[in-house]
């Protein structure tokens, strides 16, 4: 009888082990990021607020790809949370067409959001991220471009170079050639996000989509033509993150919520060049900007 007594709390005791070790996993906020450097700054960026603000362990899950992959890491429960842009979350995941000003965008997605998935769209974190289609700075002042519209008429001399996701988006590379009357001397470019610029500086292509704050794009003295009508529709970062999350972390919300409005597209455009530009780690770069900021 002894004996089974003591097989019994032996075996409970390695069954309440094995509950806090799964329980340990699940006290970890999982935050996610898609496979670019401005990803996996405001990865880590809210990953370290989460840490300091909510005081809560942050697993980190960055690079997964692009947007369908971290969508389907919050539906799957693999990831609890990472930081979109309103008008791809509208085009790309909703699959609505681009439209709408700031305001009615992030409504739309807000309440869409929260009615198919229980996800949470949280307050923007005060910057817009748009494409920009971007060229040598010698050829914007040769050929005195400024625009898409100018640029169109040396399109068909020109290479383009895109992301993967841009060639098949709705707001993306077919609605942006029909909008302008764009072609172009042979098929875009498609390349890795991360290698477009070194393609434009060494001359494989003329034009690439990039994005307005990309740090490089000042750093290597290009230029951004202005998407003068208004093709591309508000792209405000946000957190998006699990409802179930919000329930079962507390101080999550509070968390998320003060960085609302708290960085600025100036900021972004820092910290993207300390990293692409000066290559600088990601985590100091974020602890560097969450001092400066009081946060």
């Amino acid at each position: 009888m002894r004996r089974l007594l003591r097989f019994l709390l032996a075996a409970g005791l390695c069954a309440a082990c094995a509950s806090a070790s799964c329980g340990g996993e699940k006290r970890s906020v999982v935050v996610a990021s898609k496979n670019f450097t401005e990803q996996a700054v405001l990865g880590e960026l809210i990953a370290q607020h989460i840490e300091n603000a909510a005081h809560l362990p942050v697993e980190r899950r960055f690079y997964l790809a692009g947007t369908f992959i971290c969508h389907q890491a919050l539906l799957a429960g693999r990831a609890d949370l990472y930081v979109e842009y309103t008008g791809t979350a509208l085009t790309a995941v909703l699959k609505e067409q681009p439209s709408g000003g700031a305001e009615a965008v992030l409504a739309r997605v807000r309440s869409q959001y929260a009615h198919r998935w229980q996800l949470a769209v949280m307050p923007p974190l005060g910057f817009d991220n748009s494409f920009a289609v971007v060229i040598r700075g010698d050829d914007a002042r040769r050929f005195h471009l400024s625009t898409l519209s100018q640029a169109a008429a040396r399109a068909p001399r020109w290479r383009l170079g895109v992301g993967y996701e841009f060639m098949e988006r709705p707001d993306g590379y077919p609605g942006m050639v029909k909008a302008y009357g764009m072609t172009f001397r042979e098929a875009p470019l498609v390349m890795d996000l991360g290698l477009l610029y070194r393609a434009l500086e060494d001359d494989q292509v003329d034009l690439v989509v990039g994005n307005t704050t990309d740090g490089l794009i000042g750093a290597l003295h290009l230029t951004a033509l202005a998407d003068d009508k208004h093709y591309f529709p508000p792209y405000e970062a946000v957190p998006i993150v699990r409802l179930q999350a919000l329930r079962e972390f507390p101080g999550l919300r509070v968390a998320l919520e003060g960085l609302a409005g708290r960085i600025s597209a100036d900021d972004m455009r820092a910290m993207n060049y300390a990293v692409d530009g000066q290559h600088r780690d990601v985590a100091a770069v974020v602890r560097e900007f969450l001092r400066s900021h009081g946060l």
